[in-house]
């Protein structure tokens, strides 16, 4: 009886979910379409995003060549899509290799050509290079990377074929030649391709006691110091642990590390949210004309403010604005997401969200008010097995569903 409760509480709060939602954004409410969206061709010399290839943000480091002998040869998978041309000058089917991700973007983009232009098939000039040449580190080695042209050869297309790259989902698109688009993905292993939003397991949490605890040892039912507003504008207190959004103690992944003037060093994942302002630094929260928002991780620049607390860290104790003097990218074991009932925590003496991916905090809190009435009624979740939770997934799975891409963060779709 308390199972079916659960279950058509849950079913409930899903349909409540993927309506309120679709009223939020672009997306598919009931009883419209959503309107077409004008693609902007991308111009010659032009790539997206406008960082370097190998850089996190785009398709992240280059990780070695894959032949035909090595182990990891097995990464790669043929595209036999009747819908693609393949050029394969060598004529050893070495064009048709690629990573299953690629594969994907690339079979997507297939798709979009022929409702494009009816009639015109993508072509695939470059793929996997197991020949040597390219340039040194060329993703083409990985079988990451492909360049392409549309079947008719018609230049005058190849801009707008860019911007379709762009949309089937490439994590980075280059219109390097008039003779073809260059395109690339992130690895399939590579820990920039899997954003998510978490804590390194070093990080430390303020407990009721004023002790500190690694995030790798916390637990649901422990208190920890937050913030009472989920814009992080209200008073400090000790907010309970309900769950873990993602926990899995075995992963590695990079994290930015944000150092401030005070001393805090907080790491973080780049799609974690955090709570930011352009300034000025230095004032407390509650200083008239101080604007503080939500900010991903990635977009936090030295020389913005972050919200710090006091040194004493006690509840209803004040918090203040700290300028950040550094930011660097590694990497760290264990991946953790604790989700408190007010939806913030202070980590390492900065204040953060419990939320991720999504850049609006107040939309995240309201997103997994469900989950906490569960988590109330239930009590917290001391079974949690390692990985994404399950309202979490399939959260995201509505939110892609519903909403436009431009509410995600660029690294985290």
């Amino acid at each position: 009886m308390r199972l079916a409760t659960a279950v058509t509480f849950l079913t409930g709060c899903a349909l409540i979910l993927s309506s309120g939602i679709g009223g939020c954004g672009p997306g598919r409410g009931y009883g419209k379409r959503r309107p077409p969206r004008k693609l902007t061709p991308l111009a010659y010399k032009q790539f997206s995003p406008n960082v370097a290839e190998k850089t996190l943000g785009a398709s992240g480091r280059y990780e070695g060549k894959i032949t035909r002998n090595s182990e990891r040869f097995k990464e790669l998978t043929p595209n036999y899509n009747p819908d693609i041309i393949f050029k394969d000058e060598e004529n050893t089917g070495a064009d048709r290799m690629m990573t299953q991700r690629c594969k994907d973007k690339l079979n997507s983009l297939a798709i979009s050509v022929m409702n494009v232009w009816p009639g015109v098939r993508l072509r695939v000039t470059e793929g996997w290079d197991e020949d040597g040449h390219h340039s040194e580190e060329s993703l083409h080695y990985e079988g990451r990377a492909v360049d392409i042209t549309t079947s008719d050869r018609d230049r005058h297309k190849y801009a707008m074929l860019a911007r379709l790259a762009v949309e089937a989902g490439f994590d980075w698109v280059y219109y390097e030649s008039k003779a073809h688009i260059h395109c690339s993905v992130k690895s399939e292993n590579s820990l920039a391709a899997k954003t998510g939003g978490c804590f390194p397991g070093t990080s430390r949490v303020t407990l009721e006691d004023g002790s500190q605890r690694l995030m790798r040892d916390l637990r649901p039912g422990d208190h920890v110091l937050a913030s009472t507003e989920s814009d992080g504008s209200g008073r400090l207190l000790y907010s309970p642990v309900l769950t873990f959004l993602h926990r899995d103690p075995a992963t590695r992944k990079h994290f930015h590390v944000i150092t401030t003037e005070s001393g805090a060093r907080l790491s973080l994942t780049a799609a974690h949210l955090l709570f930011a302002s352009d300034g000025p630094c230095n004032r407390t929260r509650t200083a008239t004309g101080v604007d503080v928002r939500t900010v991903f991780a990635s977009e936090v620049q030295p020389g913005a403010c972050v919200v710090v607390v006091t040194s004493d860290l006690q509840p209803g104790g004040g918090v203040e604005l700290s300028r950040v003097v550094g930011v660097r990218v590694w990497e760290d074991r264990g991946v953790f997401a604790p989700l408190t009932e007010h939806g913030t925590l202070v980590v390492d003496g900065v204040l953060a969200s419990c939320y991720a991916v999504v850049e609006h905090q107040g939309l995240a809190h309201w997103a997994f008010s469900p989950l906490r009435a569960l988590l109330h009624w239930t009590g917290p979740n001391w079974n949690q097995a390692s990985g994404l939770h399950w309202y979490a997934r399939a959260l995201h799975w509505i939110g892609t569903v519903v909403l436009d891409s431009t509410h995600f963060h660029p690294w985290g779709v």
